[in-house]
């Protein structure tokens, strides 16, 4: 079955710069739970994430709220 657009995965980069936001920013919401990322295996000092389009879409939809 083909995936879909939605299912496209972002880097945070990509998402951060979509949001305009730092890349900081970004990982924060990841870590609080805020924002729903897919883990990647990683060996170096940060773990990697993808965030789907459909995630992204959803979130400037229905904005985080401070």
């Amino acid at each position: 079955m083909p995936a879909s657009a939605d299912d496209n995965l972002l880097t945070v980069r990509e998402v951060a710069q979509r949001l305009r936001v730092d890349t900081t920013t970004v990982r924060r919401w990841i870590a609080l739970g805020l924002l729903e990322a897919v883990s990647l295996p990683h060996m170096g000092k940060r773990q990697s994430y993808r965030i789907r389009q459909r995630t992204l879409r959803r979130l400037l939809e229905y904005p985080l709220r401070a």
